[in-house]
């Protein structure tokens, strides 16, 4: 594990995307509101949010922390579902780990509470958008 205890304490905020293509019964299947296990976008909310809460426990090395913030939005698109993961601390160390992890898992859970109707599904595209704060400062994905 990197010692941070040299480190100054900053804000810091993290930002990572990620997405879920799926079949067109899985989008219906989400927006009726039918599914047997509940509300799958509900669902993969929290999951995102508890997994960003757990990151250490799951990233061999990674720093315990207390977040001050996370949010998971997960928003339709033609072919599925767009999910962003901000989080904020004000601590010695970054939290991309914390917003990729929970992007990942939401995007799992998601997959988990629709997988009866589409096992095709294709999770994707998971990176680090943005980070603020700490020694290496603001870091923006340049658009490709």
């Amino acid at each position: 594990m990197v010692d941070v205890g040299d480190k100054d304490v900053t804000d810091r905020e993290a930002i990572a995307r990620g997405s879920i293509a799926m079949s067109a019964t899985a989008r219906k299947l989400i927006k009726g509101g039918n599914n047997k296990k509940g509300d799958p976008i509900q669902a993969a909310r929290l999951a995102g949010i508890m997994a960003a809460k757990k990151t250490s426990e799951l990233i061999p090395l990674c720093h315990p922390l207390t977040l001050s913030h996370v949010s998971v939005d997960l928003t339709p698109t033609r072919s599925g579902y767009a999910i962003e993961s901000r989080v904020r601390i004000s601590g010695k160390t970054g939290v991309e780990m914390e917003a990729l992890t929970a992007v990942a898992v939401a995007a799992l859970t998601l997959y988990d509470m629709v997988k009866a109707v589409d096992k095709a599904m294709v999770i994707g595209d998971i990176e680090l958008v943005e980070k603020k704060g700490g020694r290496s400062g603001h870091y923006r994905k340049s658009k490709v």
